[in-house]
């Protein structure tokens, strides 16, 4: 009888387990809002280096959800920024240069055009040209990234509601003859080319778009300053004002750029004011409750390192001085190293573990339910 007993009791909190997680799964909250932060050729080494050269604490830190990623492209085991965008913007592996097409070369549908159907509004951002391969690959189709005049003319034929970046010679200046910032503005699009604005004065507009550089923006150390916080804040609060929800992408897009020519202060620098646009993000994550942030990378970039400061004794040998950070690079290209993932609000476990680049797109869908009629 005791037993009995026993075992009646055991089967009790089992089933009580069991309802209590069932309760548990069916109370999970799906995200409305979405913001999928890029650091273009960031690995871990070039995230670590804002623990030792940032004056406060990294916003990275804020984060306890995170996650690898394989960049490998459909063709290649070292992919490029166009595939890599690719594979979060549309859920496929194409081959490298690739922008919003599968590996044979047939058009993904992309982010932007699965939730505009669903009245999401969307917004892109990046410290390049808004017509380069990762902003590109969330609004074009193209077989070749170069082509940068097409992939204009696509973002004035697409339903993105926000963008901020570089690019206005692909506009205005273009050899066809045609000035796109007019076909912009009869898609209901207020375009300044000259600076951001206060979220008041583009309030009661449809779509606002920025053009703040011929080409690419400079460097955050010549003159861009805290373009990308502030242009991430301004989406923010552009995107939410209808309460609909929202995706919105913002790249740090010349952290690459730094590791290609292998420049530690400029790598430095351009990760640090990717971390800054990192806060401004969780900010408003933290105090909506609705919203996921998603911080990846699409590859790295010049193999970076951070080891001992190398430093020269008087008789000229050298010597690694372990008191201080060095920065050194091993290459000047694209690595094969996994990439971190890190997710912070509603859905972000899903982004633990280690899985390809493309499932982002597919966790993104899962999370947020927005799959359906697209």
């Amino acid at each position: 009888m005791k037993f009995e007993k026993i075992v009646l009791t055991c089967l009790a909190i089992t089933l009580f387990n069991c309802k209590s997680s069932q309760i548990g799964e069916k109370k999970a909250i799906a995200p409305k809002n979405v913001i999928l932060l890029i650091s273009d050729g960031t690995g871990l080494s070039q995230i670590s280096s804002a623990f030792y050269f940032k004056d406060s604490s990294p916003n990275y830190a804020r984060f306890s959800d995170i996650g690898l990623i394989n960049t490998s492209s459909s063709r290649e085991d070292v992919t490029d920024s166009a595939a890599g965008a690719t594979a979060f913007a549309c859920g496929v592996k194409t081959y490298n240069g690739a922008i919003g097409v599968a590996d044979d070369s047939t058009t993904v549908k992309n982010l932007v055009e699965i939730v505009s159907k669903k009245n999401i509004k969307t917004g892109m951002i990046a410290t390049s040209s808004i017509t380069h391969a990762t902003p590109a690959s969330f609004f074009a189709h193209t077989f070749n990234r170069g082509s940068t005049e097409e992939i204009a003319l696509h973002l004035t034929q697409s339903e993105v509601d926000f963008f901020a970046g570089g690019g206005l010679q692909f506009f205005n200046k273009r050899k066809d003859g045609r000035n796109l910032l007019e076909a912009l503005k009869e898609k209901k699009f207020m375009i300044d080319t000259t600076a951001l604005v206060d979220f008041s004065k583009i309030r009661t507009n449809q779509k606002a778009g920025f053009l703040l550089a011929a080409d690419d923006m400079p460097p955050a150390a010549e003159g861009r300053g805290d373009f990308l916080s502030k242009a991430t804040s301004l989406a923010l609060q552009f995107l939410s004002k209808d309460d609909t929800g929202f995706f919105m992408m913002a790249e740090g897009s010349q952290i690459d750029w730094a590791g290609h020519q292998n420049n530690g202060p400029y790598l430095v620098s351009e990760l640090i004011d990717f971390d800054d646009a990192i806060g401004k993000a969780l900010d408003y994550a933290e105090k909506d409750g609705h919203t996921l942030v998603i911080v990846t990378s699409d590859h790295e970039t010049g193999g970076f390192t951070l080891s001992a400061q190398i430093k020269k004794r008087a008789d000229g040998t050298e010597y690694s001085d372990y008191s201080q950070v060095g920065m050194s690079f091993s290459n000047g290209g694209h690595s094969a190293a996994l990439i971190p993932v890190f997710a912070f609000g509603p859905g972000s476990k899903e982004f633990i573990g280690v899985y390809e680049n493309n499932d982002i797109f597919e966790k993104i869908l899962k999370v947020t339910k927005w799959r359906g009629q697209d």
